[in-house]
Parts: structure tokens; sequence; C-alpha cells
């Protein structure tokens, strides 16, 4: 795993896809009527009180196996579902976290590394020979091959900085020649391959115009990902450094200027972290991108570096010409004018010993075990992970991640079930009709605003289980999608190709019409999204939270078409802002003690995901009460949960699917930069709001 994976919430992925990443394991909130409600209907002992069916035993034995029935559900609803499994689980020695359905996601693993292990089918021959099944067995086959990757991958690496980049000063000492070095040129050599290091640009959706793409420029990312990080010394930058100094002592003999670089390296990267934004504050200042023109950004800018030029030559690595009426949004241009300025006073030699360390970091999963032993050193500083994941699984990721639709393709063919997707359908359907009618009820909004919130929830866009030409076995598409992929037996230049093309693909969006039903990430990567600007839903999680994040503060900023277009009336909108700085503040309070240090949630930074799940868990219990209602008749109850009505298996299991731990390391991270909850704090905020919940439990509203 490097930082680039680490940092789950980089910007560049915020900003350039525009998602927002629910980042927890395959569920729904309707999980029960999936368990055992469906499957109740196949058994054979109607006449019992108690479902025995197979599915529902093992349902029953989880949540006896979780449950702390010591703890009153109406004092602390997260203990009570997760205090047993949390007291007898372990975080596994290579994993910064774990949680309760984290069975689904090494099953998922598991499956993937199965599927591209085989190199043939008895069942469909016509599939295991295309070109991109080839390439993506091939990709998996050169990460696992250790022996080449500690033979020639090094040699590889060194050869790209030498001839790419123009070398590595800190490898060469006085012997490197700064005569030809070029700030544009490097970020634009590096761009070609993937990597944004200071700056980032790319090719994203108009938020103005959803039938269009638009370029972009904003910050890039950080290696340690958080900018209090740099603030002051600490046992991570201490550790860091360290770091910086054990790869390039692995890579040379001369040490002369070794000390002098990595410091003078860092000392920039702190200078560039200053200006970074935080999650937090790229939140509360979306509004505040300024939209242009290629011909205008020069004078939008006004710094010194040339981003006219340096687009032009970036789009043209993929042969798109560019014009002066070309559209440009500009994000976090304080921190593009600031780090501009710096990059003006640094020396060539700290400024390409910056650029080639971040290029070296992120291709240290490629490296020999060396390498990735030190970065490991490192990993148990910053994330609390004692240990590597088994190589086999970090190549299933690796590959599933860069080819994750040619993966998906094996998937399906081999594991898919065909009737989880009918049901996600009806499912999805349910829980849209329960969110209308809580449209339709709600005193908070107007006529007016409800029946354009209404039109939107009906024309949203769901994604179940894969796009249809994953299920067919015409591989056409596939094949067009992967014709460039021509991949050989080293896994360092394979990542090279790999980005490169990637790179590639994001440049020609620009000049390409936009699907809306086009899938953004591969099935085979568990979460949902919701993307405003396309208006969609993708099923792998909470399908209400995911319907609730099209009318959040940020969702309810882009109309039925994915247009940033105001369609709240003046009296919604201060009545909405009166409900989320009730969420805001409440979610403030939450806190956990860490080293005897107590730290706050930021109500403002999660408050859209707070306000979704809020949404979901609401309208995921409605709908489960309708499904009810339509068959006639409650459920059966779990064995040995017997006291328990299916009422509060609902929300008993909600709980469960948050059970969750995790290093002191991670939560420090999570809570400085992610957009959700602590797993804990989006069960208690979320049932301590619904007076369904008091119901169920006889709990003191507000209990």
């Amino acid at each position: 795993m490097t930082l680039e994976h680490w940092n789950q919430c980089s910007w560049k992925r915020l900003s350039i896809i525009l998602i927002v990443l629910v980042g927890l394991l395959f569920i729904s909130t309707l999980v029960l009527a999936i368990l055992f409600g469906v499957e109740r209907n196949k058994s054979k002992v109607e006449e019992n009180d108690v479902c025995l069916t197979q599915i529902c035993v093992e349902a029953a034995n989880n949540l006896l196996k979780s449950i702390d029935e010591t703890v009153d559900p109406c004092e602390n609803f997260y203990q009570f579902t997760c205090g047993t499994w949390l007291k007898n689980t372990k975080i596994p020695v290579e994993d910064t976290s774990t949680a309760a359905f984290a069975i689904v996601q090494t099953q998922l693993t598991n499956n993937i590394i199965d599927i591209l292990s085989s190199t043939s089918s008895s069942s469909s021959t016509n599939i295991d020979q295309s070109h991109a099944i080839i390439n993506a067995r091939r990709l998996y086959a050169s990460c696992i091959d250790e022996e080449t990757v500690e033979a020639e991958d090094t040699d590889v690496l060194l050869s790209f900085i030498n001839i790419q980049l123009g070398g590595w000063p800190i490898l060469q000492g006085s012997r490197w020649n700064n005569s030809t070095f070029n700030i544009s040129n490097q970020l634009l050599k590096l761009f070609e391959y993937g990597h944004q290091f200071i700056f980032s640009v790319g090719t994203i959706g108009d938020d103005q115009n959803s039938s269009a793409n638009i370029m972009t420029i904003a910050q890039g990312d950080l290696a340690l990902s958080i900018r209090s990080i740099y603030e002051s010394e600490n046992p991570i930058t201490i550790a860091y450094r360290q770091f910086m100094y054990e790869i390039v002592l692995a890579l040379t003999n001369d040490t002369s200027m070794i000390n002098d670089d990595v410091n003078a390296t860092f000392e920039l990267e702190k200078q560039i972290a200053k200006y970074h934004w935080t999650v937090a504050e790229l939140v509360a200042h979306i509004d505040e991108n300024i939209r242009t023109t290629l011909g205008n950004l020069s004078r939008t800018l006004n710094v010194n570096f040339d981003f006219v030029n340096y687009l032009r030559r970036a789009y043209a690595l993929a042969n798109v010409s560019l014009v002066n009426e070309d559209i440009v949004l500009v994000m976090t241009i304080n921190f593009i004018r600031n780090v501009s300025s710096i990059i003006d006073h640094y020396s060539s030699r700290t400024l390409q010993n910056y650029l080639v360390w971040r290029f070296v970091l992120s291709r240290i999963d490629q490296m020999p075990k060396r390498f990735q032993i030190i970065q490991q050193n490192f990993f148990t500083v910053l994330t609390g992970t004692k240990s590597q994941k088994p190589r086999t699984t970090e190549c299933a990721t690796f590959v599933n991640t860069l080819m994750g639709f040619a993966v998906s393709k094996l998937y399906i063919q081999k594991y898919f079930d065909e009737n989880a997707r009918n049901q996600s359908m009806d499912m999805i359907e349910n829980i849209r009709n329960t969110f209308i009618d809580m449209i339709q009820q709600s005193s908070w909004m107007d006529s007016i605003s409800k029946s354009k919130a209404i039109e939107k929830a009906r024309n949203i866009i769901e994604e179940i289980g894969y796009p249809d030409y994953l299920g067919n076995e015409n591989l056409t598409k596939l094949e067009i999608d992967y014709a460039e992929y021509n991949l050989n037996s080293s896994l360092m230049s394979n990542g090279l190709i790999v980005y490169q093309l990637e790179m590639k693909k994001n440049i020609k969006m620009l000049r390409e019409p936009v699907d809306p039903k086009k899938w953004v990430i591969p099935p085979t990567i568990i979460e949902a999204t919701y993307t405003a600007l396309y208006n969609r839903i993708s099923i792998g999680m909470v399908i209400g939270h995911e319907i609730t994040h099209g009318f959040d503060d940020f969702g309810r900023k882009y109309d039925k078409d994915g247009n940033r277009i105001p369609w709240w009336t003046n009296e919604t909108i201060n009545k909405f802002n009166e409900r989320k700085q009730c969420i805001i503040d409440q979610y403030d309070q939450y806190a956990v003690t860490i080293d005897g240090t107590e730290i706050k949630m930021n109500g403002s930074q999660t408050q859209g995901e707070n306000i979704a799940d809020n949404g979901g868990l609401k309208e995921a219990f409605l709908a489960y009460r309708n499904w009810v209602r339509l068959r006639g008749s409650e459920e059966k109850k779990l064995p040995g949960l017997q006291k328990y009505s299916p009422e509060q298996l609902f929300f008993i299991n909600f709980g469960y699917i948050w059970c969750s731990k995790a290093t002191d390391e991670w939560t420090i991270s999570f809570i400085l930069q992610d957009l959700h909850s602590l797993p804990r704090f989006r069960v208690i905020g979320s049932t301590s709001n619904f007076a369904e919940f008091d119901r169920v439990f006889g709990c003191k509203p507000g209990q």
C-alpha cells in the first residue's frame, strides 16, 4: 500500500471525479428483508414463528456474537449492538481497521485473486481470450512475480528517472546537472504518467452544463495527506524523513549530500502543505471556485507559472487542441497563487528532489521487498499497521483499481447473482417512493420546492450490479476501452503504461460527448456513491443514504439534470439551513479520547454525510414497514433472538453493519480528513434523531 492509496480523501479524487465516497463495506439497511424476509418465503417452515433457514441462522449467529445486552439500547445503541464484537475482535496486524462486514471485502478480494489467477475457463473461452482479460491477468501475474520484481524493477525505475525525469540529485550528489531543469517541463512529464504532486489539472463534468466537460486546475495532494501533520515536529515527520533517507540509501552509495537534500526536500514540502486546503475548508468554500476561460486564465491567476501553456501542452499529449474559449474551473485559488510563488524561490535541485521523491514514493509497491520493508516501518508510525498485507491481496487490489471493468467482467461471469440485482431494483423503487412520500409530508419545504424535489427523485438513474455491456457475451466495448493496453512481464513498466493510458483517457474526455449513464466506478469496488452531476445511485450500500445525498447541502444545488442551478425557494433554503445547523451542532459534540486527549468531530465537515445518514435510516425503515404491509404479515423472528421484534432487529442490524475498530493513528486521520463521522456516531446520531427508534425500543425522546 503506497501513501497514495492510504490517502483516501485526496483532493485529486474529490475534485476531478466530483464524487462523495462513502467508504464502508457492502450492506443495505434493508438487509433484514434480504437476509431472512425474502429467504423465508422459500422456507418449508412457514407455520413456525422462527426462521430456520441457513441464512437466518447465520444472521442470528452474527448478531448474537455482537450484541452486549448489559448496555441499555436507549443509552448507547452502538455499544449495545457492537459491544461484544468490539471486546472480542482484534485488528489484523496488516490493517488500519476492521469491521463486522470485513468478511465481505475479504471474500471479494479472494474471488478476484481466483479469477485473475486462472488462465482458462471451461464455460467461456471467448472471454478468456479477450485482449482486456489477457492484459488484466498479465498485470496481476507481473505483480505477484516477485522474482522478476527483485531482478529488474529497480533498474526500470532508475532508467525512467534518469532518462525521462533528468536524474535525481539526491542520488547523484554534486554530479547532478541542473542546466536543463524546467519546473513546467518536469510537472508535465510527471503528469503524462498520471502524477500531479503540486498542481492538479484535468477534465471534469461541467456543473453548469451536465452535457459538457471542462478543464480544472486545483491543488495536488500531499504525501502525508493532512496539513496539520507538517505544522510541527512530531513522530510522523521524524519517521517520514528517516523513511526518505533509507529509501535513498538503498539506491546509492554516494551519501555525501543525502542529509542536506532530505531536509531541504522536506522543508519545501512543509511550505507547500502550509497552503493546502483541508477537507473541511474544501466543503466550506466549494462555492468560491472560479469559472473562467483559457484566454482569461493568466489574468485570473496572476502568477508567474504559465498555466495556459502548461494546459495546452498537457492536452496535446492526447492530441487535444485547446482554444481560448475553453472553460477552466479554478479551485483552491489561494493555494495555487501562494505555491506558485513558493516554487519561484526554491532551487532547481530542491524542486527536482521533491518531485522525483514523490514519484518514487508512488512506485514503492512495484519495487523489491527491501524497499517495501522500509515503507512498512514508516507505516507503523503513520497508520499503526504492523505488517504488510499478503502479496496476492495487494496485487488483486492493484489490478482491480487500474483495470476494474475487465476484472468485473470475469467476476460477473463467475460470481454475480442476477437475483440479487433484481431484488435491488425493487428495493430502490420502494425506497424512492418512500422518499417521495417524505417530501410530500415535509413541513419545511414549500410546494414549489416539493414539486421540483419529487421530479428530481423520479429522475435518479440507478446503477445496480453492473453496466449491461458487462453482462452479455458481446466484448466490443470492453475491447475498445482496453485496446491500448499492451502489458508485459515487468510490474514497474506496466504501472507506468497503465497510468499513462488513464491520464490520456481523462484528457480526451474534454472533446467527447457526455454519457450520463456511464459507470465511473467498477462493480468490483464495493461502495455506493451519489454523483450530483449525473444524479445517479450506485447500489452497494445504504440506498436511502445515497438518495438523500441528492438533497443535502451539496446535492440540493443541482437540478434533476445535474446542472448547478438554484431550484429551492429562499424560504425552503432558510428552513433547511436551520435544520442543517442543528445537525452540525449535534455532531460537533461527539468526541473520542485518544492517549488522554479529547478529539471532537467536525460537524461542518461531516454535515452532508450526517444528513444522508439520518435521512437514509428513516427512508429505509419506512420502506421496510411498507414492505411488511404489502405482504400482509410480520416477518419471522431469528433463532436465539426471539425477544426482539422484527422492527428492533431492523435497527440492531443497522447498528451491526457499523461495528468497527481502528488504530488510533487511523482514527485521528479519519476525523481530520473524512467527510463521514466515525461509525459509532453514525449509529448514535441517526438513531437518537429518529422517533420511530424511540417507539420501537421504548426510549424517551432525545434520550
